[in-house]
């Protein structure tokens, strides 16, 4: 046990944890203004977005090896130091050339928080509480994501897009010496650190190669109109053969830097996919509300962020209780209920979306979509350990934050290319209905124009014809967030049968797994 107050450790490490991943949501907003401050295109400011995400996707898997290098605690202040540094260049970037160098090094820095944080709690907390500890890192992993635009939006209309990354230096400066003041590395790591192992060149180059093209791909697919761009093909052929190769090499190398054969347990496997569908799940649904909300309804940038801010508010409430409940409750169970409540609201927001939705509708909608996270998120953290040593907790961590990670590019990558492809096809068929040959079609021309003219408009016929062709395009949309929903469910759905196969955990015992299934 540490000398210090394992409440006291969670609450430092969450710390750490919170700051990085409110940074990689809270600069979305703040991309027009950044790039019109330094004299860039919109394309260009989304590299802001991009190489942090490229940066941090390499070192998350990877954590593991490199706490074996430098131990994990020195590794974890190393962390905080990039990621405090690296965001005050961000700050007071003169030109997007510095910027974006700044935020690869914040996004190296950043990389390491969330799965030291996670396998620090593992470590410290013994299995029947590890739940409730996970709950509070689950207000880092799940929380953050959701009030990081609500903060971004408002800090860049109030002040300047710079503070977005200013206000991380008291937070880093704290959190560096409280993790130098209380936290230590258990006796089993330190034994195991500063190991003088062979560095695996051949390893670390096939996952910084394929990690990297794969996220720029998910990143740029949907702009760039995914295979019919060379630039994706061509990324996407050398991701898979760099990432293909990796696993092969990675299995016969004596001292791999990516701990693959974890994925040979299939409890973990299946917490693995269960974390990549709560980051493909919770980002999707992040991204879908917001855009609904402001590009078909209107509402401004703050008004969608309140949104999304009152159903953060109640899991912070949740996550506590969540907590409690996998001490008494089987870990599958309580991820079978998520799902299944996760799969009825989605359903249910797929029938309730219009045109005409409330402000309070969309916000109970929002909670329906956000609250079951909760149920899911922890007790996914939780199995993932189960039957494996505890050595292994840095790879499990490291590899962990990595899925889910990547669910959440893969999940916005998705969902936004088939709002785009789903629009088009419903305003194709929209389009069948709108003709001069159409006699309701015509009725309606006839009759906006009529009530325009006596508006005083000028061309009242034109106007209407413009303002159909805006409304029919709207409608597609909405028609497009709602098939978008539909199938969101229907995965929610299987991900609600696929939670029993995990194997069955002692909550009130030594946290392994039982026999039985």
């Amino acid at each position: 046990m540490p000398r210090a107050n394992p409440w006291l450790i969670a609450f430092i490490v969450s710390l750490a944890a919170f700051m990085e991943v409110l940074d990689t949501s809270i600069a979305n907003v703040a991309l027009p203004h950044i790039a019109g401050n330094l004299g860039a295109s919109s394309e260009e400011s989304t590299w802001v977005l991009t190489s942090y995400l490229v940066s941090n996707a390499i070192v998350l898997p990877i954590t593991g090896w490199l706490v074996s290098l430098v131990g994990r605690k020195r590794f974890f202040l190393i962390c905080i130091s990039l990621f405090t540094a690296s965001s005050l260049f961000c700050g007071v970037a003169p030109t997007l050339a510095v910027l974006l160098v700044s935020r690869v090094i914040q996004g190296v820095g950043g990389g390491g928080l969330q799965p030291m944080a996670q396998a620090i709690l593992a470590d410290t907390f013994p299995p029947e509480k590890r739940g409730l500890a996970f709950s509070v890192y689950a207000v880092t992993a799940v929380v953050a994501p959701a009030i990081g635009p609500t903060l971004g939006g408002w800090i860049t209309d109030n002040y300047t897009w710079r503070w977005i990354f200013l206000m991380n230096l008291p937070v880093g400066v704290i959190a560096l010496f409280l993790v130098a003041a209380f936290i230590e590395d258990p006796p089993f790591l330190s034994r195991a650190a500063f190991q003088k192992n062979a560095i695996d060149y051949i390893g670390f180059g096939l996952l910084a190669v394929g990690v990297a093209f794969l996220q720029i791909v998910l990143d740029k697919g949907q702009e760039d109109d995914w295979f019919g761009s060379p630039f994706i093909v061509t990324l996407t052929v050398i991701a898979i053969v760099c990432l293909v190769s990796l696993v092969v090499w990675e299995l016969a190398v004596k001292q791999p830097i990516l701990d693959v054969r974890l994925f040979a347990n299939i409890n973990f496997a299946t917490a693995s996919v269960m974390m990549f569908m709560v980051g493909a799940a919770s980002f999707s649904t992040t991204v879908l509300m917001p855009q609904l909300l402001q590009n078909l309804l209107g509402y401004s940038a703050e008004s969608a962020g309140m949104v999304l801010s009152a159903a953060a508010v109640l899991l912070l409430l949740e996550l506590p209780l969540v907590g409690q409940l996998t001490s008494r409750i089987q870990a599958r169970y309580l991820m079978a209920f998520g799902w299944a409540a996760l799969t009825c609201s989605l359903f249910y927001s797929a029938r309730r979306i219009d045109l005409e939705i409330s402000f309070a509708s969309a916000t109970w909608l929002r909670i329906a979509q956000y609250v079951p996270m909760g149920f899911i998120f922890i007790p996914a953290t939780l199995v993932a350990y189960l039957g494996l040593p505890r050595e292994k907790s840095n790879a499990i961590a490291g590899l962990i934050n990595f899925v889910r990670n990547m669910g959440s590019s893969v999940g916005t990558s998705i969902v936004t290319t088939l709002l785009a492809r789903r629009a088009q096809v419903h305003q194709v068929m929209l389009a069948n209905h709108t003709g001069l040959a159409n006699p309701a079609f015509q009725a309606s021309v006839s009759s906006l124009s009529a009530r325009l003219a006596h508006s005083g408009v000028s061309q009242p016929q034109l106007q209407a014809y413009g303002r159909l062709y805006r409304s029919m395009r709207n409608q597609a949309s909405a028609l497009s967030y709602i098939d978008t929903f539909w199938i969101l469910a229907i995965v929610a759905g299987v991900m609600f049968l696929l939670s029993f196969l995990l194997k069955r955990n002692n909550p009130r015992g030594a946290g392994t797994p039982s026999l039985a299934h």
